[in-house]
């Protein structure tokens, strides 16, 4: 799984956003990436916003300390977590 520590503030992690599921949820590792399914569709950036608000749910942090680096437009995206280490994160995870 691809978490990495940020030098500065936190921790980078790579998810594979799977849109238009019947739930919201960590649908396993793909490659090296976190498989999220949600259930919005990917318009008008409401996967993107879905993504962000479950991972926020399931790490017990505010959606503002989550922020997308790369791939608003495609399925894998690199997510930026402030303020959490990445062994705290794959913990949350599991």
């Amino acid at each position: 799984m691809f978490i990495q520590d940020h030098p500065a503030d936190g921790a980078v992690i790579k998810v594979k956003v799977q849109p238009r599921a019947s739930q919201n949820r960590i649908a396993g590792i793909l490659g090296d990436a976190v498989k999220v399914a949600v259930t919005a569709p990917p318009v008008d950036g409401a996967a993107n916003s879905a993504c962000i608000g479950f991972l926020a749910k399931l790490l017990d942090i505010p959606q503002s300390r989550l922020e997308i680096i790369s791939g608003h437009s495609g399925r894998t995206k690199l997510i930026k977590v402030f303020g959490l280490k990445s062994e705290a994160i794959r913990e949350k995870l599991k």
